[in-house]
């Protein structure tokens, strides 16, 4: 089981507010395209409220409870709600990266089985 290093918490902390920036980034791209699209302005209104609703929840634009105990839950739920890859954790310890990616393969199995 993988113990927390100071330094893997300090780095999540600095980053987390940089993987959501760039999130949100990505999100206002697909609100603008949606909002381009040719579809009646009710509808565009109705899907961007909805959407949003749904995206507000995701931990890609917050996280409601930021501690050392949850930090393998978040860094987990980033990758899977596509806010981050594994590949983003390269600067961590080998330690995090193993345990996420191990917590990653529970999860594709998960949805197979």
């Amino acid at each position: 089981m993988y113990q927390l290093e100071e330094k893997d918490w300090k780095l999540f902390r600095k980053k987390l507010p940089v993987w959501q920036e760039a999130y949100m980034e990505r999100l206002i791209k697909e609100y603008t395209e949606l909002l381009n699209g040719d579809e009646a302005a009710s509808e565009k209104f109705w899907t961007l409220d909805k959407r949003m609703r749904a995206d507000r929840q995701r931990l890609g634009v917050r996280v409601d409870e930021l501690s050392r105990s949850k930090l393998q839950n978040i860094l987990t739920g980033l990758i899977i709600e596509n806010v981050i890859s594994e590949d983003d954790l390269h600067d961590f310890s080998e330690e995090l990266r193993e345990s996420t990616h191990l917590w990653m393969q529970i999860f594709h199995r998960n949805l197979e089985g």
